[in-house]
């Protein structure tokens, strides 16, 4: 009988100063969905369904009511600065930063609205490390979107930047209808997830 040789992962060795986001954008063989957070590359756990629902509910929402100068992405890379390229679940940037269906990511001044689907392994960026960097880089709009203990449906935290302090400021919170004028006129049937 042979042994079986052992399968082992060669995880990249970090720079004495950390990563930057050209080694985020050119590392082969980084998993899916690999984000860069303070020059350390965050590896996203497997998501629960209910993340990959809402995502969808809210693209196509978006997506419907979206205005022709904007566009509705999911996970891509956001440039902050050489630092930090988080990835939001659903990104609404100007039209003009699509440049090709190859892009892999956009720059924050492009961004209007970032939004994040809460996970248990994703908490505390979610509520703290990634609204206070959107914040601080002129982000507009920031939703967190968090799953109901009642009937696990979405729940919607929106925010809204206040430029003078370079922090969110609660708007607002919507469980069974997402209807906002900002960023722009937005109505969306949270409740819809039930058929997803």
């Amino acid at each position: 009988m042979t042994a079986e040789p052992l399968h082992t992962t060669s995880w990249p060795v970090p720079p004495l100063d950390g990563y930057t986001v050209d080694d985020l954008l050119s590392l082969p063989d980084l998993p899916p969905h690999t984000e860069l957070i303070d020059g350390s590359l965050v590896f996203v756990s497997p998501q629960r369904s209910f993340h990959s629902m809402a995502i969808d509910l809210l693209v196509s929402g978006l997506r419907r009511t979206a205005p022709p100068e904007l566009r509705v992405r999911r996970e891509m890379t956001v440039v902050i600065d050489k630092r930090n390229g988080p990835e939001p679940d659903i990104t609404v940037v100007r039209a003009e930063a699509v440049r090709s269906r190859e892009e892999t990511y956009y720059e924050v001044g492009d961004v209007v609205l970032a939004v994040e689907v809460v996970s248990p392994e994703s908490e505390a960026r979610d509520y703290d490390t990634k609204p206070h960097k959107y914040a601080n880089a002129g982000i507009p709009h920031f939703w967190r979107v968090e799953m109901t203990n009642s009937d696990a449906r979405p729940v919607v935290h929106v925010f809204e930047l206040d430029e003078e302090k370079r922090a969110y400021r609660p708007i607002g919170f919507h469980h069974n209808q997402l209807k906002l004028t900002v960023p722009f006129t937005i109505d969306i049937d949270l409740t819809e997830i039930d058929q997803l």
